[in-house]
């Protein structure tokens, strides 16, 4: 895949590095992974977020197109991890911008924040008021738990997985409570880190909903092992970390799922392989039965190679090294082992493989850019195999050039979303 040029010269203007503290407390990835078994599963997250869950309005500003009616409420993350997240985030902030004069129907669509996304600035003037004028579309825009007050502080890898748990959670209270005000259709967006917050969600969400994620995709780990934002990560520390302290690869390692789904499709397929093969000997004629019995013999092989390839690739981070306190940070693998523990981690929490297929992949419309080197899509699953009836729409460029000069795009995007949505569900409110 060609990458983008400007993606690569603005990511070395940035001097600011990622996951400076690490990868986060040992004991709060635990907790994270298990609650991801949790989240990932829609049918068991019915009653996690009560119907009439509580949501404040604090004030009301009128402007000349538009009312802005900042919010708040209680991350439900607080009460089903308690002590997860930072305490400044534990309180959940959003604004609410409304026509002054609804057209026809109450639409609204929620839009989560990119990275460096503070506030609602840059989504209210770029986005929830263009939307007034060209559709008169609501907003409800939702602010990062760790963007509060205006401060990004994304130290631990730990903490994109916190993020991405109160992001679900608080987006399942906003539309409940749109819900129980009548406001119709309801959707969700975002540019792309907001993009790919916005999928997550709508994978939890019971019922069919546009989605429209912009300059995302399906899994953070090509992010940050092979994109442009991987030379920004604090690999120093990140080594250092993993080589003193056991507990990643010895315990963390085997809170993984993501390696079991490419062995259950291995199994999967073996079987069906060698069940044809019987098949084959008992009832094939005995000229297309040496023919046939030799292509499924080789397709055999050929995936037992493929996928013991795969496993290997998956569990090397798996093989426990017997280290002595000299060679703790000096063995040669150190790099590829913690970014192979990068790929399994990120993989674990923000694979959308990993979770629920939303209702209704039809009613998704997905913007990328055909050059971003900062959401690489070379060696993952792309979101087509994982929500088949998605659209997926491409754009000229890289992913700066399409966030600075596409903004239109995306609007649209989302106004398709939302007509395609009420000629299938007209009575769905």
């Amino acid at each position: 895949m060609a990458v983008s040029r400007l993606d690569v010269f603005y990511r070395r203007l940035l001097l600011t590095k990622l996951f400076i503290g690490g990868w986060g407390k040992p004991e709060d990835l635990k907790r994270i992974f298990e609650f991801r078994k949790i989240i990932g599963d829609r049918e068991k997250c019915k009653s996690l977020v009560p119907m009439d869950y509580p949501v404040y309005i604090n004030k009301t500003e009128d402007l000349t197109d538009c009312k802005v009616h900042d919010g708040f409420f209680m991350s439900p993350l607080e009460h089903l991890v308690p002590g997860i997240l930072p305490p400044e985030a534990v309180k959940a902030r959003f604004q609410f911008i409304v026509p002054k004069k609804w057209q026809r129907n109450r639409p609204v669509c929620i839009h989560l924040a990119g990275t460096g996304d503070h506030f609602f600035w840059r989504r209210r003037t770029l986005m929830a008021r263009p939307m007034i004028k060209e559709a008169g579309m609501a907003s409800l825009l939702l602010e990062n738990p760790y963007y509060i007050l205006q401060r990004s502080s994304l130290k631990n890898v730990s903490d994109l997985f916190v993020m991405g748990g109160a992001l679900i959670l608080e987006s399942t209270v906003l539309l409940r409570w749109l819900e129980r005000d009548g406001y119709w259709p309801l959707g969700m967006t975002g540019i792309s880190m907001g993009g790919y917050m916005a999928s997550l969600a709508v994978t939890n969400w019971p019922k069919p909903i546009p989605l429209i994620p912009c300059l995302s995709w399906s899994t953070a780990s090509s992010v940050f092992t092979t994109g442009v934002l991987s030379k920004a990560v604090n690999w120093t520390e990140l080594e250092k970390q993993y080589a003193v302290n056991s507990v990643y690869e010895e315990e963390i390692i085997k809170l993984l799922e993501y390696c079991g789904f490419v062995y259950l499709v291995f199994t999967v397929m073996t079987n069906y392989c060698v069940a044809q093969m019987i098949v084959v000997l008992l009832h094939d004629k005995p000229l297309c039965s040496h023919s046939s019995f030799c292509c499924l013999t080789a397709l055999f092989f050929i995936l037992k190679i493929f996928f013991l390839s795969v496993f290997r690739n998956c569990g090397a981070h798996n093989s426990h090294w017997k280290k002595t306190d000299s060679a703790k940070l000096n063995r040669p693998s150190l790099h590829k082992e913690s970014i192979s523990f990068m790929k399994g981690v990120m993989d674990e929490c923000t694979h959308m493989a990993n979770f629920s297929v939303p209702v209704d992949t039809s009613l998704i419309i997905v913007v990328q850019a055909k050059e971003d080197a900062y959401i690489p899509r070379t060696g993952v699953l792309s979101l087509q195999e994982i929500w088949p009836e998605c659209e997926v729409r491409y754009l000229n460029g890289g992913h700066i050039s399409a966030y600075l000069f596409k903004q239109n795009v995306f609007r649209q995007a989302i106004y398709d979303a939302f007509n395609r949505f009420c000629l299938k569900y007209p009575n769905l409110h």
